[in-house]
Order: structure tokens, then C-alpha cells, then sequence
């Protein structure tokens, strides 16, 4: 097809695929650079992965940190980031990353709705690495207004049901902390939090959604209430079939709008955010390492890959594929993704094991590493793929536990039907065992040595609780080790742990200006790629909180400018807008 065809459906200078916060980004950006804007969103809520998740990002360097007492530099931060990748990333994507992250989130800060502040105390996740930080360079997203969205609210994707108090009130990242922690003043933030919820009286009357908006959340709807003010359209129920190209260029796309197949020419360029493949059985069999189940992960059931394919079409290169964000998940019937287990494993009075019994990693180390142990461990006769989180009813009673409330506030005798599934429960660690197929000896055994080592605050076997990240989420109550406390209480429990995801990490290799590279390592021209839908540029790993959303963000807006940065003279459909554009 011709790009001069009169047979296109609609036109647009640039094309946004996805609509979460890298997405929203790329549009905004270009937006402001004078160019006509369209965003497209497969399913029927916008937001994608970013709308569920913490909604931090990662940003060294960023202009928060002096506020609350931290330093840091570019050299440190790529030191920092190269160290915990093992330098598998050497093509500048890294160097790019740092040097234009704070200014892009400095740029949403003053030209939309987006604000962030970073939190001093949010270590990375692997601060004792040479360039790593105690805090600072993971920024949260504030609380947002839903009213500012008024009917654009019903489209908003959910928050997951595991970050909110009782399943319907939202917390921001530090006030869950002190909750699920039970810090310093947490029972009267229950109350404030409870307040806050039903002071929304009216509201009340007509859902149960909460409009105090925080987390991915927060942020989507900051950048959703930016391109409003800016009057750019963004159309639900959009599937990318194809890209279209044209003499080695993409021109444009072929959409399916509820059912019906439409071509959008892209004049200037696409940009693809519409998350990785984690939902696409087939996929994750071909490429991941195995048993790998897409219904373990715990991100909407939207993400199929269908821009990495579209982009797979044409030649792209590919990295990364047999990586995820990996993260322990667990299934709760009824719900249509599974909850991942951020926090949980951290507190003390917990060990994960697998079929012999055994330990096999340190329960509170950063979620993707967990789930490279599962599989890295997983053999004939100790099986870790899946594996079991067992706690006592200590453990049970104080802290939640994936959708188990706290038993203070929900005891076993009040839980509702469709948990009774959820976890196993015995009197005594053998009945326990021969419950959930695991070696009651290799389980005694084990649960013998951590139980001396926990009295003694000191794993002499994977350090659980040594690193300030692992004491981030610990009890504050527990001494010496908040994370550390023997089980011995009974009933016992168990709880299956899958190994799940929040995303994939491979997709299409990109360059430093986000364009798509092919696989002789030439850029595809009008082609660009963001968030899961690119291969990471942060290698198997994960250096901090954030560290999915903000390459997302930054490369992004990368993106946008540089599609402007190439236009001919006079190109922009509408006169360049001044850089001081705000809400």
C-alpha cells in the first residue's frame, strides 16, 4: 500500500500502541512537540500493567533527592546498574537511561499533572553493590483526585485487589508499609485510612471503588487527565493486527475496533507499549524456561505479545526472551490474575520450600530473584517449580499473607468461601507435609536449623534479613533480625507459590533513541518500541523499585523526540506549541 493511499481509515503524525504510563508518555511528549497524537488500547480499560502495579519508578539523579536528604550521580548510578547486570547491557542504552530520566520526569512535573517524590528510605535493591543506594532514586507517584477524570474514571483499569486495605481501600507505597509491617502508629492510620474511605459517603452510595487514587493508579490517571487537557484521543477496544510498511518504513497500522479491521496511517512514526507476551501460552513455551503457565502471572490478560509479533513480522531483532519481572505468585479463585508476593515472605515466621523440604532461597530477596531460584533449584525430587510459603499461626495472626487478611482482623473461622481453597492448615508439620506433597522429614529438618538460627537472629544458610533491602519490609518488633522468627505455633500453614511474573522482560531490541533494530543491527525506520514490548535494558535483573515503569516512561519520551527531531521542514501537521504547554 502507498502512503499516499486514499485508503486509510484515519491519519495521525504518530501512533501510540498501549496506553500505560510509557505509552501515555510517548503521546504527551509528542503532543507537546507540535504533533498529531492517537493512542490505541486493546482491552477495554486504559492503563494496561502500569494501572495495577506500585507505580513507582526508578530515576537516579532524580531532582527530588536533595529534598529529602540524599545524593547521587550519574557515574554511580551507571556503576551501580552495570555491576547488577553483569555489563550484559553495552550499547548506551544505560548511559541514556540516567542522563535524560530526570529530565523527563521533570519535564512531566512541570508541563502536566504527574508528580512524584522519592522516597529516602526505599533502598535499592541491592544497595550494598558498588554505586547502590540506601534510598532516593525510587519515586512514587502522589495521590490523585479521581474526580478530575469525571466518566473517564469507569475506564480506569482496577488496582489489584492485593494493594488495598480490605480489598477496597487504596494505601499509598509507605502508608502499606506501616500497615502490613504493623509499625509505628499503625492502628491509627487504619482508622484515617478507614475514614478517608467512608467520608466519600456519596460515592459510597453508588460504588465501592475508591477515588482517592494512589499507586499505578495515581499515575495513570495523572497522565490520562494530561492528555485530556490536551484533547487526545485515545480509542478502547483497539487490536493491532499489523504494521505496515513501505519501502523499508512503517506508515501505519492495521487495527481491529471491535471487530471491525481498520487501517491508521502513522505519518511520522509508531510507537509500541503495549506490554510483553506473559499472557501468551505459546510464546512463554517456545521461549521460557519450563513448567511455565501464562495464567500464573499477575498482570491482566491482555498482554499477548501482539506487538512484539507485529514487530517480528518485519525483521526485528529480539533479546532477552526467556526472561521475565519474575515474581512469586499465588492463585485466588475467582480472580481473573494471579497476586504476586512482594511483602509477605519477607516477615518473620515464614520459610519457602520445596517438595523435599528444603530451603533454597533467601525468602525476603528481591521477587525476581526468588523465581530464578525456583527454577535454578528445581529438580527430580525437589521440586521448586512450584513451591511452598509455611508460616505458624504467629505468623498467621499478625501479618497478611496474600489475600488472607491478618487473622486479628480475619480469622480462620470468618474467611470467606472461595479462600478455604487458598491455603492448607494441620496441627502438627507431618500432617501439614502430607498434605501438600513435601517430605515431612526433609521439612522437620529444616524447620529445626531455622528455627535455632531465627532464635539466634542470624540465616547462616541465605542471609535473609542481612541486606537493608530485605529489612525494608521486616517487622520493626522482631529483634535482632526483623525478618527472622521460628516457627513453632500451631496450627501450621502452607500456601502454593507459582512462578509467576508482572511482565516479561524480552521483546524487540531497541537503540538509545528507542528505535527498533533489525537484526543486522540497523534502526527500522517510523518504528519504535517502549516498556515490555522492548527488551529490557536492564539484563536479567532488577536494580530497584521501578525499574519497569521508568525505562517505560524515559524511553518514551525519548521516542517522541525523536520522531520530531527527524521531520523535514514544515512536517508537523500542526505549528510547533511552546515548550511551556501546561495543565
Amino acid at each position: 500500500m502507498s502512503a499516499n493511499s486514499p485508503q486509510w481509515d484515519q491519519s495521525c503524525d504518530v501512533l501510540v500502541v498501549g496506553s500505560g504510563a510509557g505509552a501515555m508518555t510517548a503521546a504527551l511528549r509528542a503532543h507537546d512537540l507540535g504533533l498529531q497524537v492517537q493512542v490505541m488500547e486493546k482491552s477495554d480499560r486504559f492503563g494496561g500493567t502500569s494501572a495495577i502495579s506500585g507505580g513507582g519508578i526508578w530515576i537516579p539523579c532524580n531532582h527530588r533527592i536533595a529534598a529529602v536528604g540524599g545524593q547521587d550521580s550519574a557515574e554511580e548510578a551507571v556503576r551501580y546498574i552495570r555491576a547488577v547486570t553483569h555489563d550484559e547491557i553495552d550499547d548506551g542504552r544505560i548511559e541514556a537511561y540516567v542522563e535524560h530520566g530526570h529530565r523527563a520526569i521533570e519535564y512531566l512535573e512541570q508541563h502536566s499533572r504527574v508528580r512524584f517524590e522519592a522516597q529516602a528510605a526505599y533502598a535499592d535493591y541491592y544497595p550494598e553493590v558498588e554505586g547502590g543506594k540506601p534510598g532516593y532514586r525510587s519515586m512514587d507517584p502522589l495521590p490523585f483526585d479521581a474526580r478530575e477524570l469525571g466518566e473517564e474514571f469507569q475506564r480506569l483499569r482496577e488496582p489489584s485487589p492485593g494493594t488495598l486495605m480490605m480489598g477496597r481501600m487504596t494505601m499509598t507505597m509507605k502508608e502499606a508499609r506501616v500497615l502490613l509491617c504493623r509499625g509505628p502508629g499503625w492502628v491509627g492510620l487504619t482508622l484515617r485510612v478507614l475514614w478517608r474511605y467512608w467520608r466519600d459517603l456519596g460515592w459510597r452510595l453508588r460504588s465501592r471503588r475508591d477515588r482517592f487514587l494512589t499507586l499505578g493508579n495515581a499515575l495513570i490517571a495523572a497522565l490520562r487527565c494530561s492528555l485530556m487537557d490536551r484533547q487526545v484521543p485515545l480509542t478502547l477496544n483497539c487490536r493491532l493486527e499489523r504494521l505496515i510498511e513501505e519501502d523499508g518504513r512503517v506508515v501505519g497500522a492495521e487495527v481491529v475496533r471491535d471487530g471491525v479491521l481498520l487501517r491508521i496511517q502513522a505519518r511520522r512514526g509508531v510507537v509500541l507499549g503495549a506490554g510483553g507476551f506473559e499472557r501468551n501460552q505459546a510464546m512463554r513455551a517456545q521461549y521460557h524456561p519450563q513448567p511455565s503457565r501464562s495464567d500464573w502471572s499477575a498482570t491482566p490478560p491482555y498482554n499477548t505479545g501482539d506487538a512484539i509479533r507485529a514487530g517480528q513480522a518485519l525483521g526485528a531483532s529480539t533479546a532477552l526472551m526467556g526472561h521475565s519481572w519474575w515474581a512469586p505468585t499465588t492463585h485466588v479463585e475467582g480472580e481473573e490474575k494471579q497476586r504476586a508476593l512482594f511483602v509477605e515472605r519477607t516477615l518473620p515466621g515464614c520459610i519457602m520450600v520445596n517438595s523435599a523440604g528444603q530451603r533454597f532461597v533467601n525468602e525476603a530477596a528481591p521477587y525476581t530473584d526468588i523465581v530464578y531460584a525456583m527454577y535454578e533449584s528445581n529438580r527430580e525430587g525437589a521440586t521448586s517449580v512450584p513451591c511452598w510459603l509455611i508460616f505458624d499461626a504467629d505468623f498467621r495472626r499478625k501479618y497478611p499473607c496474600g489475600a488472607l487478611l491478618p487473622g486479628y482482623a480475619m480469622p480462620d473461622s470468618r474467611l470467606p468461601k472461595h479462600l478455604h481453597s487458598y491455603f492448607h492448615k494441620a496441627d502438627s508439620i507431618s500432617e501439614l507435609a502430607s498434605m501438600i506433597g513435601v517430605d515431612a522429614s526433609g521439612l522437620l529438618r529444616t524447620l529445626t536449623r531455622f528455627n535455632s538460627m531465627a532464635e539466634a537472629g542470624k540465616d547462616l544458610d541465605f542471609n535473609k534479613g542481612d541486606s537493608l533491602f530485605d529489612r525494608y519490609y521486616g517487622d520493626p518488633t522482631i529483634q535482632p533480625n526483623p525478618c527472622l522468627a521460628p516457627l513453632v505455633k500451631a496450627p501450621f500453614y502452607a500456601v502454593r507459590i507459582d512462578a509467576g511474573d508482572i511482565g516479561t522482560k524480552g521483546g524487540l531490541l531497541t537503540d538509545v533513541q528507542a528505535r527498533v533494530l533489525r537484526e543486522d543491527g540497523t534502526p527500522i525506520a517510523g518504528l519504535y518500541a517502549i516498556g515490555n514490548t522492548a527488551a529490557s535494558m536492564m539484563g536479567r535483573t532488577y536494580p530497584g523499585a521501578g525499574s519497569t515503569i521508568g525505562p517505560a516512561m524515559v524511553f518514551g519520551f525519548r521516542a517522541a523526540e525523536h520522531i520530531d527531531s527527524t521531520a523535514p521542514a514544515g512536517a508537523n501537521s500542526f505549528a510547533k506549541q511552546a515548550e511551556g504547554l501546561s495543565s
